[in-house]
């Protein structure tokens, strides 16, 4: 299985990731060096969404379909409202 999450950030941003395996990933935008750099500066990170899909394809496109979104349709589908 692939999830796509969302994590607020310290600063009140929004970042949108895609993975494998969103418990290792979740720990390593908080505690790794090799974690993104946005969330790198910007720790420590809560996940707010995270969603399942069972293709690669279908997170990638997922991810892509997030990250278009605007910040206002972001707080609305992590609300449960979109």
């Amino acid at each position: 299985m692939f999830s796509v999450y969302i994590l607020e950030c310290v600063d009140m941003t929004f970042y949108v990731g895609s993975t494998t395996n969103l418990e290792k990933r979740l720990h390593a935008h908080n505690h790794l060096k090799n974690g993104a750099h946005y969330t790198k500066i910007r720790r420590p990170v809560t996940l707010v969404y995270s969603e399942t899909v069972k293709t690669f394809a279908e997170m990638r496109a997922r991810e892509g379909e997030l990250k278009r979104l605007t910040r206002a349709e972001k707080m609305l589908l992590i609300s449960g409202k979109l």
